[in-house]
């Protein structure tokens, strides 16, 4: 969702280039199976264990080989949904065994950040360039829609769902796509899908990669999203698109990718600096403090966490490393808090 930095604001874009040229069909060991622990076997399309295993909660959790992945969100029980850039597959794991299967073959259409609706177990998923948002049966992996949002020259990048609507960024429009929905989740018409231009003291920076993650408490009272060129967080009024600046006291979260609000704590992914920066918010996010950042040496450009407990699951999308088509990828679990 974002790309390197020199710490000081000023960002390298090659990521964006590399988005544009995403293969949009086949990808290299993906198919189906679910994982045998301590066969020493690893299927086309599986992922096993993490090391240790039957260790509980593993530290970290592979995805298949090839796979390239980005997004990644967590659902019911202990279950954990990976998306991948190359074709649009959808992979789900166990965080308590790390054992897992591509749920959803490629698509053709690519996946980027996720979110997973609780009451219909609906699995929705940004669509990067191909303009698209699926909605998939999280148990199932069946297609229960699919949406357009935008035409060419758009890249739909990141997805909360709330009580009321499910909300898409654009990285290169100032807008949020709406796709309302319905009692206990129902989903909607491709003629209700709104266009919400966003305002105020949203920055969009002309020819950059900006509005990234996108996260909301659980009322969906505001969105918050992050540019990543700028560095900047904004609340933004879901009805009309209005964004205020949250003053971070003059500090910058550069390469800000995937973002999950925690109450008052928000988690920011600032991917090439292979940190999260842990912020916290004032009631009403108007102002915010960035209190410490979570490092630690498995990330490799991680892009998107998810939550688990007391846990924080950061996926390593791996920008830049030779051979991205047979390249090995993981889930990275770090604590929420340092220790003492």
């Amino acid at each position: 969702m974002s790309s390197k930095g020199d710490g000081r604001g000023g960002i390298d874009y090659k990521r964006r280039n590399f988005l544009k040229t995403i293969p949009l069909a086949g990808i290299v060991g993906i198919g189906s199976g679910t994982v045998i622990a301590d066969s020493g076997e690893n299927p086309a399309g599986t992922a096993t264990s993490a090391k240790g295993t039957g260790k509980t909660f593993p530290e970290v959790i592979p995805v298949p080989d090839g796979f390239r992945p980005e997004g990644i969100v967590t659902g019911r029980g202990h279950a954990f949904f990976v998306g991948s850039l190359a074709a649009g597959a959808v992979y789900r794991g166990d965080l308590r065994t790390g054992d897992g299967e591509v749920l959803v073959p490629p698509t053709g259409r690519v996946a980027v950040g996720l979110s997973h609706d609780r009451r219909s177990n609906h699995l929705f998923v940004a669509g990067g360039p191909t303009g698209t948002a699926s909605v998939y049966d999280s148990k199932t992996g069946e297609t229960a829609a699919v949406y357009d949002l935008a035409g060419p020259g758009s890249f739909v990048n990141d997805v909360v769902v709330t009580e009321s609507a499910a909300y898409f960024t654009d990285s290169f429009r100032p807008v949020l796509y709406r796709v309302p929905l319905g009692p206990a989740g129902r989903l909607p018409d491709q003629s209700t899908i709104e266009e919400i231009p966003l305002g105020g003291d949203f920055e969009s920076i002309p020819g950059a990669f900006n509005a990234n993650g996108i996260d909301a408490p659980p009322n969906g009272e505001y969105l918050i999203v992050v540019n990543s060129t700028a560095g900047k967080l904004y609340s933004v009024d879901p009805a009309s698109g209005s964004a205020s600046l949250i003053d971070l006291g003059g500090e910058t979260v550069t390469a800000g990718d995937g973002i999950l609000l925690d109450g008052k704590t928000l988690y920011v992914v600032r991917n090439r600096f292979n940190r999260i920066a842990v912020v916290r918010l004032d009631p009403g996010a108007a102002r915010g403090e960035i209190v410490r950042e979570i490092t630690d040496s498995r990330f490799d450009v991680p892009t998107t966490i998810a939550e688990f407990g007391n846990a924080l699951y950061a996926v390593n999308a791996r920008f830049g490393v030779d051979d991205p088509g047979n390249a090995s990828y993981d889930v990275v679990r770090v604590p929420k808090r340092s220790k003492p």
